[in-house]
């Protein structure tokens, strides 16, 4: 005997047979010619070594084995109809999980909206995934990107301005007490200056540094961007953070002008499969109001 998935259409013909009495009906049901309605219960008879319908002038009329099919399919068709319901209405139910990533560094400007989002969505569990690599929208692996530096230029993704970032050299006053501030470029290799483990980082503040700042005044490197902001307001040299941080944060000191090629932009990245779910809009809305 073939396989399930080799008889599928011809079970599926069967039972519209059962389930309509006529062929004509059935063909019409199914949007077939009316001999591939017959081809199909005449195999699948055949197959099983059963007879499933009585031929008479007014249709087809299942016999017992017929009766069977036509109980089960009934039960199969029902419960292919919930699963589709079910998958469709994944898109415009507010429940499960809404998955965000985003730079370690950005995540915290997301909380208040994610706090009101929650509020008003309680069945939606959130999820931050803040690691270094580059999550794939196009294999689900998050519902929303904030992502940082040029626009993003993959095709599938819907891409939309989210912030603009300011940046700045900071230290903070108990560093500058002891060391003072640098005024030219040229002071910078009597400083001392806190940076980033990763040296292919692209981030523009970091390209600058890599190009301005001696490796031996980089005294202090982590991996963790949440680290390397706790070195800065601790005392333990130069480094770059968020303005509205350094502004927040007690004691800082901006120790260099900004310059215009540190600034970065955050880009809000969703897939074209998932931007219209309603989950993902309602986000969304509540992120580009708050912001």
């Amino acid at each position: 005997m073939k396989q399930w998935p080799e008889n599928w259409d011809e079970l599926r013909t069967a039972w519209q047979v059962a389930h309509l009495g006529t062929i004509s009906a059935a063909a019409d049901a199914l949007g077939v010619h009316r001999a591939t309605v017959i081809r199909h219960i005449d195999a699948l008879e055949e197959e099983l070594g059963q007879k499933l319908f009585q031929r008479h002038s007014k249709g087809y009329t299942p016999t017992e084995a017929g009766l069977d099919l036509m109980q089960v399919g009934a039960t199969t068709d029902e419960q292919f109809t919930q699963l589709l319901r079910r998958i469709k209405g994944k898109g415009s139910e507010l429940s499960g999980e809404l998955i965000i990533t985003s730079l370690e560094s950005a995540a915290s400007l997301l909380l208040p909206a994610l706090n009101r989002f929650q509020t008003e969505h309680p069945a939606i569990t959130i999820r931050i995934l803040t690691d270094n690599r580059l999550f794939k929208l196009e294999y689900g692996e998050a519902h929303v990107a904030i992502r940082a530096g040029k626009k993003p230029d993959q095709p599938d993704n819907v891409v939309q301005h989210f912030a603009k970032v300011e940046i700045g050299l900071y230290a903070h006053e108990s560093y500058v007490t002891k060391k003072g501030i640098p005024k030219t470029l040229g002071d910078f290799n009597k400083h001392k200056f806190i940076g980033t483990e990763n040296l292919e980082d692209g981030a523009p503040s970091i390209r600058w540094m890599r190009g301005n700042i001696p490796k031996d005044r980089i005294t202090f490197k982590a991996s963790s961007q949440r680290v390397i902001e706790e070195a800065i307001l601790s005392g333990l040299g130069i480094g770059f953070l968020l303005k509205r941080k350094a502004m927040a944060a007690q004691g800082m000191v901006e120790v260099y002008p900004p310059l215009d090629e540190w600034q970065s932009n955050l880009w809000l990245v969703t897939h074209v499969d998932l931007h219209r779910t309603t989950k993902v809009q309602a986000f969304l809305k509540i992120l580009k109001e708050m912001i």
